[in-house]
């Protein structure tokens, strides 16, 4: 079957408060660029995940949904809102880092960029954060079995964090590939000066992969200096590399300085497997109130086309990430945005706009 007749199937997680509202929103962007970039339309399988598979199978993320992703070439995953689940469905892993631990999603890529439009605090910004997903001070992913935290008394708790070498060097080499295909340019962000075996380890083992990348400019920074240094000048960065706890806060920073949590993109992915999901949550108060800007999960889908692009079974769907990126920047240039923005569109009336823009090419 030629490239051209490959139809890929996608996984929906729909999610809980505004993510019904956004992956629905999505969908109907991806199926319009699929459709005006020639290719064969996507067989969608929607899958529930949070309260909807609570109702249904009393999990918030059942052994069903899980056994069906693993058929399936990617998916997009809508926020969920954990905290609001009975006490007896909050012991485990939240849906999303039970995904991403069943099927070793080790890498977190997201992407901060100002758009012509949006009143961005960091102007001139294009960077992309690569996040190791999973070790590093997080208690509730670096352990085969518990949490990570301990409470041996009332009045003390204890957290491990975990650094190995192969994650390191795993997460380390994705990052200098995907500099090589921009400004070749990678820094490596940790806290080496207060933690020296493990972060120092973090640092030193991203040099060693450095030789094999002689074309890639590699720095390092301690993550307070880096974050510091995001809010004067983001637009220095091109790829930061970093454990797991910086990289949430330091996309955080960068998905507001470039305008809003709202506009913050996120894949998590592995060699082989990859989900589009955005960096904010699932504001349960704006849930059903057609308020929720969808361009995070846009571009979260827009990201996942372009890492399947990289292997030559999906090349094409490059064009298809390309199309969707290009008709939010237009729609935003164009002044249509929602309220976390400053604008005065809906959600419905956004995804309309950049629709309408998939089809003028």
């Amino acid at each position: 079957m030629s490239e051209s007749e490959t139809r890929i199937r996608l996984g929906l997680l729909e999610g809980d408060g505004i993510g019904p509202e956004i992956v629905r929103a999505t969908r109907h962007v991806v199926d319009d660029a699929f459709e005006t970039t020639g290719l064969p339309p996507v067989e969608w399988v929607p899958l529930p995940l949070g309260h909807e598979a609570i109702e249904q199978f009393g999990n918030p993320v059942p052994e069903q949904t899980l056994a069906a992703l693993a058929e399936l070439d990617a998916w997009i995953m809508g926020p969920h809102d954990s905290a609001s689940y009975a006490p007896e469905h909050r012991t485990g892993l939240p849906p999303a880092g039970a995904v991403r631990k069943r099927f070793g999603l080790y890498a977190n890529i997201r992407p901060a960029r100002s758009l012509e439009g949006v009143r961005a605090l960091a102007q001139d910004m294009d960077l992309l954060i690569l996040r190791e997903n999973t070790e590093g001070l997080y208690a509730d992913r670096n352990m085969a079995a518990g949490s990570g935290e301990f409470q041996p008394s009332r009045d003390v708790a204890l957290s491990v964090g975990v650094f190995t070498r192969a994650a390191i060097e795993r997460i380390a080499r994705l990052g200098f590939e995907i500099a090589s295909e921009r400004s070749k340019k990678l820094t490596v962000v940790h806290k080496a000066n207060v933690l020296p075996m493990t972060m120092g380890m973090f640092r030193d083992i991203c040099y060693e992969v450095a030789a094999d990348y002689p074309d890639v400019e590699i720095d390092d920074e301690h993550v307070d200096a880096a974050a510091a240094h995001l809010v004067r000048a983001a637009r220095d960065y091109d790829v930061i590399v970093t454990e797991n706890l910086f990289g949430d806060i330091l996309s955080d920073l960068a998905g507001e300085l470039s305008g809003s949590l709202g506009m913050a993109a996120s894949v998590n992915c592995s060699d082989t497997q990859i989900m589009a999901q955005a960096v904010h949550g699932a504001a349960p108060t704006l849930a059903g109130r057609n308020r929720a800007n969808p361009v995070a999960l846009f571009n979260s889908a827009a990201a996942m086309l372009h890492w399947m692009g990289r292997t030559q079974r999906y090349s094409a769907l490059r064009r298809v990430g390309d199309r969707i990126e290009r008709s939010v920047a237009d729609t935003l240039r164009a002044g249509v945005a929602t309220s976390d923005l400053g604008g005065l569109a809906s959600t419905s009336e956004f995804t309309e706009q950049v629709r309408a823009r998939l089809h003028r090419w």
